[in-house]
């Protein structure tokens, strides 16, 4: 059987929004989609077929911590991090190059690429571009991720360009080393903080190496949403309009629509799971936070709006017993709650789109978290 092309396609605009769908080897993916983020070949607290029912096309797994543990060459043995973790649907890895930097010890960067200290157990480890692309590859990722520097922020610019540079030369030697495959894609990353320049600079010399999808990355560290927005307006123009794009590490959910109206086709961010293990649900009406103790006696679900059991099936009160309790299926429940909720989000705003309602829908979902009776929660 012949494996799909990599390949994308966009079905509908809105401004600068658009509805499309990328093809690869393993499995479409409906954009704008959120990508829940598997770290450890799993989403936490989630089995896969769970995380397949919310919608999910697409997870991510961490270059880093596969490389540390169980190592990539054990789950190479397994045939990747997609059958490890029983997860069919396509992969994307990250190049571990954010991790290194914010927790590794004892890091040492040179042009090579950086030498540090495992968090876990000190052991020492040696990344460059070459390795990643390797590492990535053992763990069989649908889509790679080039080997990058997250510039810190704040940074004086200098130092941002100093980073960015680096980056891209790492990018180059990212591209050199991977085996193209049918079906598969490697995307490079734009740096530069928040400096229209040099966001400009990075996103052309990666068009000039030439990469089957563009990220932007080095936001949502700090900067804020002004910034942060202010800053993908003056990127996306010099973002290729056939490919997909990515926005590493966002965020919240006004951040998404946000980014999804200035032209962005897909996220990722450890939100969702880590605010189910922390008793904190994402609903239409802002956030909820179920250890306080007005939940004790609500009997109302989560969100009726959002067609999943966790949703739906379990008051406001049942959750608040079990954090309270220390009750691991909370946390279970949660997180499958938190994902759905995302996911359903992508989807009317990929409806939205396609209506021409997105700017409506926009303001709508933010008078909605602003002014619903979860604004007011505490949490």
């Amino acid at each position: 059987m012949m494996t799909a092309a990599f390949s994308f396609q966009v079905s509908a605009t809105d401004g600068a929004a658009r509805r499309g769908r990328l093809v690869t080897a393993h499995g479409a993916i409906d954009t704008p989609a959120f990508m829940p983020v598997g770290t450890a070949a799993t989403v936490k607290a989630m089995l896969p077929e769970t995380v397949a029912s919310t919608g999910a096309q697409i997870i991510l797994a961490n270059t880093y911590h596969l490389m540390l543990r169980p190592g990539a060459e054990r789950v190479a043995k397994f045939g990747g991090v997609r059958k490890f973790m029983n997860w069919p649907g396509p992969l994307l890895t990250d190049s571990g190059g954010y991790q290194v930097m914010s927790l590794a010890k004892l890091r040492k960067m040179t042009e090579d690429g950086v030498t540090f200290q495992s968090h876990i157990d000190g052991s020492r480890h040696h990344l460059t571009p070459e390795r990643s692309i390797q590492i990535q590859h053992q763990l069989d990722a649908t889509i790679t991720m080039a080997f990058d520097e997250c510039t810190p922020f704040p940074a004086e610019k200098n130092a941002v360009a100093e980073s960015m540079r680096m980056s891209m030369r790492w990018a180059k030697r990212s591209k050199d080393a991977y085996i193209a495959r049918p079906g598969y894609g490697l995307f490079g990353i734009v740096q530069g903080g928040i400096h229209e320049n040099l966001r400009a600079e990075s996103a052309g010399a990666l068009c000039d190496i030439g990469f089957d999808g563009y990220a932007i990355g080095g936001l949502a560290v700090g900067e804020g949403q002004d910034l942060m927005f202010a800053t993908l307006d003056h990127t996306m123009a010099h973002m290729p309009a056939a490919s997909p794009r990515y926005l590493m590490g966002v965020g919240k959910p006004l951040d998404i629509v946000g980014a999804v109206q200035r032209g962005c086709d897909m996220f990722d961010c450890v939100l969702p799971t880590r605010s189910g293990r922390t008793a904190q649900a994402f609903t239409r009406l802002g956030t909820l936070n179920l250890r306080n103790a007005r939940h004790a006696d609500d009997p109302r679900p989560l969100d009726e709006t959002v067609d999943c059991p966790a949703s739906r099936n379990y008051s406001r009160a049942y959750y608040h017993h079990l954090f309270r309790c220390d009750e691991v299926l909370g946390l279970m429940l949660l997180s499958w709650h938190n994902v759905a909720f995302y996911q359903q989000v992508m989807k009317e705003l990929r409806d939205a789109i396609a209506a021409q309602s997105l700017d409506a829908y926009a303001r709508t979902f933010a008078a909605d978290q602003a002014g619903g009776e979860a604004a007011d929660d505490g949490a």
